[in-house]
């Protein structure tokens, strides 16, 4: 009979993993609101707005995209090797039955 087997999912994301990530984006961040400032003295407001919103707009998903990306690049799924069960409608993980 067909055995079913066990996996752990284990997720190695650190912080030094988005870092770069995050300071990329607060980079365009800040020179998005510098252009924005640099159009609010040029007396034209409505076009200062327009570029920070566009600016967030288009950078957010790619933001969104890297961050996800990297997520699934470190969620690893392993073999659990310590037990197996066969596969069938009754049976119950040695887990779940011992916890009854």
């Amino acid at each position: 009979m067909e055995q079913l087997q066990r996996y752990k999912v284990r997720c190695t994301l650190t912080f030094g993993d988005i870092y770069p990530q995050i300071m990329v984006w607060l980079i365009v961040i800040f020179l998005s609101l510098a252009s924005a400032i640099a159009l609010m003295g040029a007396n034209r407001p409505v076009y200062a707005l327009a570029i920070v919103g566009l600016i967030l707009v288009l950078s957010l998903p790619f933001l969104l995209f890297t961050f996800v990306t990297t997520l699934l690049n470190h969620v690893e799924f392993t073999a659990d090797e310590e037990e197996t069960f066969p596969q069938s409608a009754g049976n119950v993980p040695p887990t779940v039955a011992e916890a009854m």
